[in-house]
């Protein structure tokens, strides 16, 4: 199976917000997403966690 589970976690507060899903073998390096972060209520760079 070539999906992973993954948690993103923000950069700022270090919440748990978003969990998603990416191809392990096309996308090898974490992730790294603008998203809303509802503790920091402004848009915050999110990371994988992991």
């Amino acid at each position: 199976m070539a999906r992973e589970n993954i948690t993103l976690k923000c950069s700022e507060c270090g919440e748990e917000n978003y969990i998603s899903t990416r191809n392990k073998r096309t996308h090898t390096e974490k992730m790294e997403v603008k998203k809303y972060c509802p503790k920091c209520k402004k848009m915050t760079v999110h990371k994988e966690k992991k």
